[in-house]
């Protein structure tokens, strides 16, 4: 994927292609922000455009070095991903012997590596010393969410390029456009940084049924606390009640904005969850504002409980609680 294909971060492109423009491409450079956000893009874009025959400000996209690189069978490209838990010293040595020579058709070589700060110190002190050393025409990106995590010394020979999330209506529709369900993509895009998680979320299986979930506990609280905690025992024996706890406390916080702006007729608001009808039109009018505003700092308490190792099925009816009137 060249890097014009690549949706938001025009910043960022806007300095690669400049670069790469001039003939001034780093020798390093650390691509941070948060995942989703098409820093592992930019960086296979970045090493396309540099195995790209045309030598131009970006990838043609169409020439056999473009195609190889895209295809992920580039000589002149590698990826190192983390083994287990890091990035182990072995890799590190095993990425110096391949460079340690000349590419044989004079482009540069450029190597990634995901996770950058899950290093090892052996290994991380392997890449310092490759870095202040770097082989004739030799390229690295390191991607992390945790800048602070690499070593100072590290980060001191790279130049950052940070990549911000997406506005949510942008990544609405591409992925409308890729034709994935409106209702999910409407939830996914706000909770998500960029258009690949969002894309993940949405194909992650469980994800519609959390908003199901979501929605089937919402209906069941208007009835009552004792209706909602049955439905919440429900959804726990489906297994809710464990790994897909956080996400569903995402989207109760997403739910309860919508019926804020609801409650304040809010037009221009775009409801995430929920329909402008009748009858989500009642409910929110039944409580006030501030009703729905504690009810979003309740669903984020509840988070915090649950990375607490507290019991998600308590916290869940505790929230519901909460949704009650309660505190």
């Amino acid at each position: 994927m060249p890097l014009r294909d690549i949706p938001g971060q025009d910043r960022v492109k806007a300095q690669l292609s400049a670069a790469l423009r001039h003939g001034a491409v780093s020798h390093a450079y650390v691509f941070e922000g948060p995942r989703g956000t098409g820093r592992k893009a930019a960086a296979l874009a970045l090493a396309q455009a540099l195995q790209c025959e045309s030598g131009g400000a970006d990838a043609c996209g169409i020439c056999a070095e473009c195609r190889k690189a895209a295809n992920g069978n580039h000589p002149g490209i590698m990826l190192i991903d983390p083994e287990g838990a890091s990035v182990k010293l072995d890799q590190i040595r095993d990425l110096q012997r391949q460079f340690a020579y000349k590419s044989d058709g004079g482009k540069p070589r450029v190597y990634i590596i995901e996770e950058a700060d899950r290093m090892t110190a052996q290994a991380a002190n392997a890449l310092l010393k490759f870095l202040e050393e770097p082989g004739a025409g030799t390229v690295a990106v390191l991607i992390t969410e945790n800048y602070g995590g690499l070593l100072p010394t590290i980060r001191s020979r790279a130049q950052r390029l940070t990549f911000v999330p997406l506005a949510p209506e942008k990544m609405e529709e591409a992925l409308l456009a890729e034709g994935h369900p409106a209702e999910l993509v409407r939830c996914a895009v706000r909770l998500a940084p960029g258009i690949a998680a969002a894309r993940e979320l949405i194909q992650e299986h469980g994800f519609a049924e959390a908003r199901n979930t979501v929605l089937q506990l919402a209906e069941e609280s208007s009835r009552g606390f004792p209706a909602a905690v049955v439905a919440a025992q429900g959804a726990a024996g489906k297994g809710e009640g464990a790994g897909r706890m956080e996400l569903l406390f995402d989207m109760f916080a997403l739910w309860s904005k919508d019926m804020l702006a609801l409650n304040l007729k809010r037009q221009e608001a775009a409801v995430v969850l929920i329909d402008r009808n009748e009858r989500n039109l009642r409910m929110a009018a039944a409580k006030a504002p501030e009703h729905w505003i504690a009810v979003m700092e309740q669903a984020l308490k509840a988070k915090r409980r649950l990375r607490g190792n507290a019991n998600p099925q308590m916290v869940l009816e505790r929230f519901l609680y909460a949704l009650q009137g309660g505190t």
